[in-house]
């Protein structure tokens, strides 16, 4: 009797923790995602009313208190919206559609040129000639 309860409990959890593990995979599955996706704005309808507000650029000043990893991630996110903007307004003007918000592409630029600009300043300022060589190689690579 006691054999029985300790190994049908264990039997039942294990079970239990298969099937939940299971579970876990297939909704992982169902929920795959695909990278494609990121190169379009899917949270928003074309049909709204309301319109959207979007952020303004970035300032040099603001981005010359940012850490050089911060910026550095900064200069993908906004290499990725610009990826994203070029490539929904391009699909759009295949469709004969117009672009909702073309003012973003140039706020983005105009970020991702202060980024460069701020990153060569700091180039410039560092000391140590063959860092600023190598920092301005990596700035001018972006």
């Amino acid at each position: 009797m006691f054999l029985s309860r300790v190994f049908g409990r264990a039997l039942c959890t294990a079970a239990k923790s298969e099937s939940s593990a299971a579970a876990a995979a297939a909704s992982t599955v169902r929920m795959g995602h695909n990278p494609l996706e990121e190169f379009f704005e899917t949270d928003r309808s074309p049909d709204e009313d309301k319109p959207v507000v979007y952020g303004r650029s970035w300032k040099a000043s603001e981005l010359r208190l940012k850490s050089w990893d911060d910026l550095h991630k900064l200069w993908y996110v906004l290499l990725k919206e610009k990826n994203m903007l070029m490539t929904q307004r391009q699909m759009l003007n295949s469709q004969n559609l117009r672009f909702p918000n073309p003012e973003r592409i140039p706020k983005v630029r105009k970020s991702m040129c202060r980024i460069k600009h701020v990153l060569t300043e700091r180039a410039i300022e560092d000391p140590d000639p063959r860092r600023s060589a190598e920092m301005k190689r990596l700035v001018n690579a972006l």
